[in-house]
Formats: C-alpha cells, structure tokens, sequence
C-alpha cells in the first residue's frame, strides 16, 4: 500500500477506499425540512407575550472534552441558540464530559433525572439496547446527509423517539453531525484482515463490534483518554473522529499511521437527550425553542467539520502523519461482518428487528437516488484532483 502526500490527499476520494458515496456526499448536506411548524419569530413573540413564563437554569451533561471546540461546540451552539429564542429565561448550561457525570453515562443519568438534559452519542449506549445505535450511526450505513433525510423525512426520528420514550423515559433530538470519519491512527500499517488479529482498538458502538468479530479487542474510551492510551501502548489503534478533533488530541503525536475511511461511521449523529418528565414540564414556547436548538446544532456542527477539516488534514500531512487506505479486501471483510452483525441483532431483539427494517429500506432507496447523480459527479470532480 503506497504512501499518500498532500498532493494525493486531494484525490483520495476517487481511489475508491474512502467511497463516494460515504465521504463525497457527506460535505454536501443541506438543511433539511424545519422540524417544528414554529419560526424563531415566532417563538421568541410568544416568548415575550407572555410574562408569567418561568426562569429556568439547567446543567447539561456531555461526552466531551472542552477542547474539542467542534464537537463541545455542538452543545454550546444548542445552549445559546435556546437562551436566544427564550429571551434569556431559559438557560442551558453545558459541562464537560465527567463534571456531572463520566463521558460515557450521559443517557444513563438523563434517565434517572439525576440531570434533565445531555448531549451524547447514542451508540454508547448499544449495552442498554442495540436500538441506540441508529441515532448516530451504523457500519456501511447512511451519510450524514441521508441520515438526516431519514431523521426529517423519512420517519427515523419519530421511530426513535417513540422507542426512547418507552424504554428510557427520554426524548430526543438529532443535535450534531460529524460527517464521514477517519478510520483512525494505527502504530503498524494495516493491508488485510489477518492483520487486525490480536490488535487493541479504541472503537465504540457496532464498528466496535465488527472489528472484535475480525479479531480486533476492542475498548470504549472518551474522547480525553486516548491520547494516552494510544502513547503508552495500551491501545494499537484507536478512532475519534477526523483530522481537526484529532489534531487537537494529539493522536498524531502518539501513531503515525492515519487510515481511511470510518467505514463504520459515515455520517455519525450526535443528540440532545432529555428527561422525559422534564420536557413535559416545560411550556410549550420552550419545547419549540428546543426542537428549533438541535435542529441548528445539528446542521451547524456538520459545517464546521466540513469547513475545518481539509486545513487540519494538510498540517497532519506536512508534520510528518502518513495517510493510508484500507484495502478493498480489508472493506469487504468488514462489509460482510457488518451485516452477519445486523442479523445478529434482528434475530435476538425484535425492536432493533423493527428499526432496521425501516433505515434498510430507506439506505437502499436513497443510495440508488444518489448513486444517479450525486456520485457520478463526485466521482468526476475526484478524478480531476488526482
């Protein structure tokens, strides 16, 4: 497997690993369908007209490192943006991962009410119920773009908040997107699957689980560990996000070997989880400024990734990181344990079973559509960087 420099990063996508239709489409989302019949006009006038509304301050728990100006970002833009719509009576305040509670039990507290609100990503949770996995993100599956097709308009959100409601006594709302990921730092270079034998990995969620069944030990660390797991050597490898997250992490300070693509996270959403009981207590002027919060979160935190990435990829590049690709072989092995996972899952929980009925048919749906024109002119405009 050759090595990539900067000249080649620019014509990464048309070399067929990073795959088009996951990365290509991911930077081109655009907003979807408004998801509350209210304008922020219109919720701050009922806002105003109203002075018998309360005064509430909340703390928010999140999975995240106060460094990560992107990703703790996305809480913050969500905090300010209800604060706004309220007229400043509603105030959010977030905190960082393992203030008010550890960076990997946000949904946990949320549910006991310990704290009414957090900001996470669903698939830390699968142990509760594999479920979760669909409000961020599944191996193969949908790009950030298509993800929210089916969050706004293809019935995602409502089959999840359903579920969540019954299950955790949450509701929740899609509140940041990543966009395609990177397939993480490795101290060794990676050419097949038998190279993955007996390596440790920080990867949570399914890909998680798809690496363990490639022979992968797999470990869920927050964002605030890995450095120094990956440094010491108590980790081989470990994913987080792309280059602008990593780079503040410093991962390329502790491997060297940068590969591609996230296969297992091609368009990963993060959420707003709420305390059930604390959302119907609120009025129904803030309920709207929150469901209008996320939806401004989750498409903003997409367009800073987009915007800051390509920049922090040519630093890594020229400091010394080495680019790689995975191998088709290497995808498809993985592509083909996916979906053993997924039946897995279909066959001993008949929620999940439900879920992924409907996101299969939307993926297949929406592929196709995009496969016509979307991909074919990414596809173009990749061989042209090359």
């Amino acid at each position: 497997m050759s090595d990539l420099n900067r000249r080649d990063f620019l014509g990464l996508a048309a070399k067929g690993a990073l795959g088009v239709a996951a990365v290509g489409l991911a930077g081109c989302a655009a907003p979807a369908a408004a998801p509350t019949t209210a304008s922020e006009g219109e919720i701050q006038e009922a806002v105003a007209s109203n002075p018998s509304l309360p005064t509430l301050e909340w703390q928010m728990a999140t999975s995240w490192p106060l460094a990560l100006d992107t990703i703790f970002g996305g809480a913050q833009i969500f905090a300010e943006r209800v604060k706004a719509l309220t007229n400043g009576k509603f105030v959010i305040t977030p905190r960082a991962g393992g203030e008010l509670a550890p960076g990997l039990e946000v949904l946990n507290v949320v549910e006991q009410g310990a704290v009414p609100i957090g900001h996470t990503a669903s698939y830390y949770y699968m142990g509760k119920s594999p479920v979760t996995v669909f409000g961020t993100s599944l191996p193969f599956g949908m790009t950030a773009r298509q993800l929210n097709a089916w969050f706004y308009e293809g019935g995602g959100l409502k089959l999840l908040q359903d579920y969540y409601k019954e299950r955790f006594g949450v509701i929740q709302f899609p509140a940041g997107n990543t966009g395609a990921q990177m397939g993480g730092w490795w101290n060794k270079e990676i050419e097949k699957p038998s190279d993955l034998q007996g390596l440790k990995m920080r990867i949570p969620g399914l890909g998680g689980k798809v690496m363990a069944k490639l022979g992968v030990t797999v470990q869920v660390l927050p964002g605030g560990e890995i450095f120094q797991a990956l440094q010491t050597g108590a980790i081989d490898a470990a994913e987080w996000v792309g280059p602008y997250d990593d780079e503040k992490l410093g991962l390329h300070d502790a491997a060297k070997y940068y590969y591609a693509p996230g296969w297992w996270e091609p368009g990963p959403a993060l959420e707003v989880q709420i305390n059930l009981n604390e959302f119907n207590k609120l009025p129904e002027e803030y309920q709207a400024a929150i469901e209008t919060a996320a939806y401004q979160a989750n498409m903003q935190m997409l367009a800073r990734y987009d915007a800051r990435n390509f920049d922090a990829m040519q630093r890594l590049l020229a400091g010394g990181t080495e680019l790689r690709t995975f191998s088709d072989e290497i995808l498809q092995a993985a592509e083909q344990a996916s979906y053993e996972l997924f039946d897995e899952f279909s066959q001993s929980d008949s929620d999940f079973k439900a879920v992924f009925s409907e996101w299969k048919k939307f993926l297949d749906g929406i592929q196709a559509w995009h496969a016509t024109v979307e991909t074919t002119y990414a596809t173009y405009i990749s061989r042209r960087l090359q």
